[in-house]
């Protein structure tokens, strides 16, 4: 597991709040990233040590969903195993949409980018000094390196402290960005428009990487993080970027339900383990829905559940089922899931003489800005990487434990990256105003649409989807979108100029800002989700129609998004 000093990482925040005080106006970048999970992170320290480097974050450092994310990272490095199988594995789980390319790059990669984590100082499990691997859903091989049963915060932590040492990153906390700066004309990214204590400022950068993660907190149930609200992907459809697969939204089966506990994680390394998924009989269901039972891939199990809370629950969408983890060692649950252990504990829970309850929640978004290997996107200068980007590597499906693998291995392209790339920034100069508002008025019914949206997306956009379902939720939500657009603090978000830079009179207005400005995002998302899978008339993956219940060859394309027009395009 990894350590680290707690106070060598004070001293690193006080790094941020002497640069934050140091740097009234930014000065020009060369990168400028925008996220500060796993992906982020790897990717400000794989870029070139001489680029400048700023790395903002809406939240503190230390938040995001890579901290949440306990199975492991998966990696071809038993020599029974190979590159091969794991390509083979992630292309299944994808039903049909990986782009091969893609996941040849990642597998083969997986090593490299391993063997760097460990060079950094992350400290997987080991088992008599070998790597310790486990076998998860859908994997034909065990070869899924964890660090107890808090991988993704173990990677993150060293991530962290290396960046707060880099001397080239200047890293801003609590700084929210709320439009890309694109010169149409050239189809270029030259940067961003940043809200940072109590300043709406225009950056300069040559370009601009979106690491913001995934959107879960647009459904009412999801395993997602607070900040989890799909910024980067509102951002780059605002800014005219192709997006892909929006549709394919996996449900992760079995997350934490008791009343008014957070949807806490259970992690698939349970199941893998040897845990069973049981009803309120004590009937392992899933098996009258998938050969493997609870080691289905993850949106069988979801529906699985689904389709068995429907039949014996009087109210499916409140009803849960059950994880027990009984058939596992004593020894090895204390091992293996810590942290699953002190959690249930908090719920009053009992793993070791009582099975967990849970249901299915929103847990990973497949599609996103559309990418290459290098993490291009269609405009120039804008990158995206980890959930927020399309690499192609998880098709309809993403494998298990593959996320923190692509943020790493796709992370290692930036160092490739080199200035005379990137187009030069414009010479600009900049007038700071001074804006004084107060949008009180306007926050109730801001704060009305962002309470109702995940209700109304869980409903219309969940595990199971109709036409009429998705029709209805559209129409709702176009008139939520109509309704903030009317609003001053909504009009100012999307209108800011680049020619000016403005002083909030106060901290009301910045939080008054921040929350207009995420909602924007949320049902922008919500609105690309449910068009989506509406244009999408076939189920596979992570995207289910109970009107369309087969997959359909015909469909074997990727949905692509630019404005408003959805087109198909072809795997590579």
């Amino acid at each position: 597991m990894i350590r680290y000093n707690e106070q060598q990482y004070l001293y690193s925040l006080q790094k941020i709040l002497t640069l934050n005080a140091n740097n009234p106006c930014f000065p020009p970048f060369d990168i400028i990233i925008v996220g500060s999970g796993a992906a982020g992170l790897y990717a400000a320290l794989c870029l070139p040590s001489h680029f400048r480097i700023a790395l903002i974050t809406k939240d503190k450092l230390k938040k995001g969903a890579s901290n949440w994310a306990q199975g492991g990272i998966a990696a071809a490095i038993d020599s029974d195993d190979s590159p091969w199988l794991h390509l083979q594995d992630t292309l299944k789980a994808g039903a049909g949409l990986c782009d091969e390319t893609a996941v040849q790059y990642l597998v083969e990669n997986a090593t490299t980018s391993i063997q760097s984590l460990i060079a950094m100082g992350v400290e997987f499990d080991r088992t008599n000094g070998d790597l310790a691997m486990t076998l998860e859903a859908a994997h034909s091989f065990p070869r899924v390196l964890h660090s107890a049963d808090t991988t993704g915060k173990a990677i993150a932590s060293i991530l962290r402290q290396k960046v707060l040492e880099s001397k080239n990153i200047q890293v801003y906390e609590q700084a929210y960005a709320l439009s890309l700066w694109i010169n149409h004309e050239e189809n270029k990214c030259q940067g961003l428009c940043l809200l940072h204590q109590n300043k709406i400022q225009w950056l300069l950068a040559k370009g601009v990487i979106l690491a913001t993660g995934g959107g879960g907190q647009v459904f009412a149930h999801t395993t997602n993080p607070t900040v989890s609200t799909g910024d980067g992907v509102a951002l780059a459809w605002r800014g005219g970027a192709l997006l892909r697969d929006l549709e394919f939204f996996q449900f992760h089966p079995t997350a934490l339900n008791v009343v008014n506990a957070p949807r806490f994680l259970i992690s698939e390394a349970v199941r893998g383990e040897g845990a069973h998924l049981i009803d309120e009989t004590g009937r392992r269901f899933a098996f009258d829905y998938h050969p493997k039972g609870e080691l289905a891939p993850r949106d069988v199990v979801s529906r699985a559940i689904y389709s068995h809370l429907q039949k014996t629950c009087p109210n499916p969408a409140h009803g849960k089922v059950y994880l027990d983890l009984r058939p596992i060692d004593r020894k090895r649950i204390e091992y293996r899931f810590p942290n699953i252990i002190n959690k249930c504990q908090q719920w009053g829970i009992d793993l070791f003489c009582q099975p967990i309850p849970v249901s299915p929640a929103a847990h990973y978004w497949m599609g996103g800005v559309a990418v290459d290997v290098n993490n291009q996107s269609s405009i120039q200068g804008l990158y995206a990487i980890g959930e927020t980007a399309s690499t192609g590597v998880h098709g309809a499906n993403r494998l298990a434990s593959n996320s923190l693998l692509e943020c790493v291995v796709f992370g290692e392209s930036f160092r490739n990256l080199s200035v005379e790339d990137l187009a030069p920034t414009p010479d600009i100069f900049f007038d700071t105003k001074t804006f004084d508002h107060d949008w009180s008025a306007e926050i109730p019914l801001i704060q009305s649409i962002r309470n109702q949206l995940p209700t109304l997306m869980w409903e219309g956009a969940g595990i199971c989807r109709t036409q009429k379902g998705l029709e209805d939720a559209i129409a709702s939500l176009i008139t939520w979108k109509e309704e903030l657009e009317n609003q001053s603090i909504c009009q100012l978000i999307r209108n800011i100029s680049p020619n000016n830079n403005y002083q909030l009179t106060s901290l009301d207005s910045e939080n008054q800002l921040k929350l207009g400005a995420e909602t924007l995002n949320l049902l922008d998302i919500g609105y690309l989700i449910l068009k989506s899978a509406k244009f999408r008339t076939e189920s596979r993956g992570g995207h289910y129609r109970l009107d369309f219940p087969n997959t359909d060859d015909t469909w074997q394309h990727h949905t692509l998004v630019k404005e408003n027009k959805w087109f198909l395009g072809e795997i590579n």
